[in-house]
């Protein structure tokens, strides 16, 4: 079988690898960064992405190592009082926990394991794939440095800047910035609520998020992840297309002077950060399809979307995964190709665009609209069952409603293989 080539060694590249490996198909990861880091700071995995890394082996164990599980979830209003809260993972009933990790320590960790499992030459660093051209046999991946390296397939996962995005869609409109930037950092501190919270404070267009990423050391000290946000009226006085940029702490932490409570000192917390990072809040608009016969887009270069649902990373590890279940229904095709591309890109563009909406930090701006943002008793606002189908509503949307999560089968069951297609033809897909 002729190998599977995979651009760009993030999340979602490793996950797909670790698929197709799990499944029986030959890959290549190329990744453009000559030496692998653990760069970022925090992100959330949902349950349901959580499960799947267990189904491929990364168990508690290994999570424990670059996170910790959440137990709860809260929006809480700039005069510190509850808008709603929950308990997540394990507590609120799902049957695998939700993870708040270090990402760069996450990915690292998925490294390791893809070179374990598939050998030292699986993945390529210093190995940029720019473009790609194909036949009715196969593709040819386009290196930088002048290489070509064929395979039956290529999968695009590389990221939100991907070159085979551009290829793909060449009139694709430039990234979307709506305004919102994001001031990121990690300060070791002690864990607020239960102790393991994830915590969304202030307004829809002035607020901080907060949440541990390690376990407790013996001081009670933990790493605290939190990202500070303002979004500004003039999109264009901005930089929209700069990402992840090391700053002052001092040339933002003023916006958040006298956001102090009884139980969160947020100006003590983010000068208790060594470094802190910036980015503009940034995503793409959906496209028709992610597809181009053998081409097939994966993770940030597919839908890249805005944070405010904690589910950009799980969304990647998910599209893994069930680019694994077309392959075990199609074989290594293009069939499979398409088959994935035609259940998954409009749902997964619907929730991109629900994410630019403010996703589940959406109940601030009801809050915003119908109080000001300030409150006593927020039933008086927006009444219990309101904000709980608010909730729920974007739970099934991104994917990890409890009921069904839990009820569902596994999507690779254990000893899944890909099976040879007789024809490679996207007629089977539909």
């Amino acid at each position: 079988m002729t190998r599977v080539l995979i651009a760009g060694g993030g999340i979602a590249g490793l996950t797909t690898a670790l698929t197709l490996h799990q499944i029986g198909v030959p890959c290549t990861v190329f990744e453009s960064v000559r030496d692998l880091k653990p760069l970022g700071v925090g992100i959330n995995l949902q349950p349901n992405a959580v499960r799947e890394l267990y189904e491929l082996g990364l168990g508690a164990e290994a999570l424990d190592s670059v996170g910790v599980p959440a137990r709860d979830w809260a929006l809480v209003g700039l005069n510190g009082n509850d808008i709603y809260a929950e308990p997540r993972g394990i507590e609120a009933g799902y049957n695998w926990p939700q993870y708040a990790v270090h990402r760069g320590d996450f990915h690292m960790l998925l490294y390791r394991t893809v070179l374990e499992r598939l050998g030292p030459d699986s993945v390529r660093l210093g190995a940029r794939i720019t473009g790609y051209r194909q036949d009715a046999d196969g593709v040819t991946a386009l290196l930088d440095d002048g290489r070509e390296e064929r395979g039956s397939l290529l999968i695009g996962a590389d990221g939100i800047h991907s070159a085979i995005r551009a290829q793909m869609h060449p009139d694709q409109p430039p990234i979307h910035w709506g305004g919102a930037v994001m001031w990121r950092g990690v300060t070791r501190a002690k864990p607020i609520r239960t102790g393991s919270s994830f915590v969304g404070l202030g307004t829809h267009r002035h607020r901080m998020v907060i949440y541990p990423i390690s376990h407790p050391d013996a001081d009670g000290l933990a790493a605290i992840n939190w990202i500070a946000e303002v979004t500004y009226d003039d999109p264009s006085a901005r930089e929209n297309t700069g990402w992840f940029r090391q700053v002052g702490i001092e040339d933002f932490a003023h916006h958040f002077d006298g956001w102090t409570y009884d139980w969160l000192d947020v100006p003590a917390l983010i000068r208790g950060a060594e470094i802190a990072y910036e980015n503009p809040m940034i995503d793409r608009d959906p496209v028709e399809t992610w597809r181009d016969g053998r081409v097939l887009l994966l993770g940030d270069a597919a839908h890249a979307m805005y944070p405010t649902g904690s589910n950009g990373a799980s969304q990647a590890i998910v599209d893994a995964r069930e680019l694994g279940v077309a392959m075990v229904g199609h074989g290594a095709t293009e069939a499979a190709l398409a088959a994935f591309d035609t259940a998954f890109c409009g749902p997964v563009s619907a929730l991109i665009l629900r994410n630019r909406g403010a996703g589940p930090f959406g109940l601030l701006n009801m809050v915003n609209d119908r109080c000001g943002g300030e409150f006593d008793a927020i039933d008086d606002v927006i009444p219990a069952a309101e904000r709980a189908e608010f909730m729920a509503g974007y739970k099934k949307a991104a994917g990890f409603a409890i009921e069904a999560l839990n009820a569902a089968a596994a999507r690779l069951p254990e000893g899944a293989k890909v099976r040879p297609a007789p024809a490679d033809t996207v007629a089977e897909a539909g």
